[in-house]
């Protein structure tokens, strides 16, 4: 159901607080976490979950580095193991919780839900930081009741953006007749691809002179679980070659997407869009991270419903078209991935 050796995106890096209560839960593919800031500041991702009898962790205390479970008073060390039970002296070597591995990356927390010894930082996708580079960055989130499978399919197939977001991210049936150029990578989809003179999307349109028509240039990086890195240029027509060399730039921007799946009905997501900050006029970003959640709030009613029709008549026969072609790679990646992984498991098993 869920690749456990990867990265998944566990929050914004101001969500954790180095607060005294500052316990924060996430359910990360089917598992559920509790993450809290040690005093250095470092980050602790631990199972919710206390070994004596299943009490969820997130409901204790933090006490300097370590966690106390509020049930029967068991505390727990950063890393994990139990290092006072109230009442005993003798601590058993199995009382200890899971923890997961961590980075901090880009104001992203990064947490690894499979094999400690295989947890390779190289494999966290790029991105753009909220702080610290040429671009103004603003984060968000929502909740979407859909399965994640969905949101990579969505996300692999721009073509929608000519109907779902018409009157936020699109505002031509051109998006929908576009020829992408794919590129498979060992652990996603690399995408590519020009809409040539097309209506100013309609997100920002009202920058342009009435009637303007543009050439926009979008480039993909896509990443397992479902990262999704977009490099958004807008030209003057007819002056950038499909390199994009010598064309006229009107306006670049920059967009993290980040799907972290709680379980097989739920996922959160993360995301950020902002220019460079030279383009930053007064509103702008706030306009852009504005559009954003409204085009993903379209998005979310349309997958949402989709995943209900789904649960209905999980073997309903479903036709292909032509737009499925980056879903189809990016999950057959994933899909890979997922049974190496199971055959993985099976060896180590036998």
């Amino acid at each position: 159901m869920f690749l456990k050796n990867c990265w998944y995106h566990a929050g914004w890096d101001f969500e954790v607080t180095l607060a005294h209560d500052a316990l924060v839960t996430r359910r990360i593919a089917g598992e559920s976490l509790v993450l809290y800031r040690k005093p250095n500041g470092a980050v602790v991702a631990m199972e919710d979950r206390c070994p004596h009898r299943q009490a969820a962790l997130s409901l204790g205390r933090k006490e300097g580095d370590a966690l106390r479970c509020m049930y029967h008073g068991m505390k727990f060390a950063p890393d994990g193991k139990c290092i006072e039970i109230p009442g005993q002296t003798r601590i058993p070597e199995q009382a200890c919780a899971h923890v997961y591995p961590v980075v901090e990356r880009n104001n992203c927390i990064w947490v690894w839900m499979g094999e400690r010894e295989k947890a390779d930082p190289a494999l966290i996708c790029s991105a753009v930081p909220l702080r610290d580079s040429p671009w103004h960055m603003l984060p968000g989130k929502m909740h979407v009741k859909a399965n994640y499978r969905l949101e990579i399919a969505n996300l692999a197939d721009l073509s929608h953006l000519a109907w779902v977001h018409e009157r936020t991210l699109g505002g031509s049936t051109r998006y929908a007749e576009v020829s992408p150029k794919f590129e498979i990578t060992p652990r996603g989809l690399n995408t590519r691809f020009w809409v040539r003179s097309v209506p100013v999307q309609a997100a920002v349109a009202h920058l342009f002179p009435p009637g303007a028509h543009v050439d926009v240039y979008f480039e993909i990086q896509h990443t397992v679980p479902c990262n999704w890195i977009l490099h958004h240029r807008v030209f003057a027509p007819g002056t950038a070659a499909d390199d994009c060399s010598g064309g006229e730039l009107l306006f670049e921007t920059w967009t993290c997407q980040y799907v972290t799946p709680r379980d097989e009905d739920s996922i959160d997501y993360y995301y950020c869009w902002g220019p460079r900050h030279e383009q930053n006029l007064p509103g702008l970003s706030e306009m852009l991270r504005d559009t954003a959640e409204a085009a993903f709030i379209e998005d979310k009613l349309v997958l949402e419903a989709q995943h209900a029709r789904i649960k209905e008549k999980p073997h309903y026969p479903q036709i292909s078209a032509a737009f499925d072609a980056g879903p189809g790679r990016m999950l057959w990646v994933l899909d890979n991935l997922l049974k190496a992984e199971a055959g993985e498991s099976t060896a180590h098993l036998s």
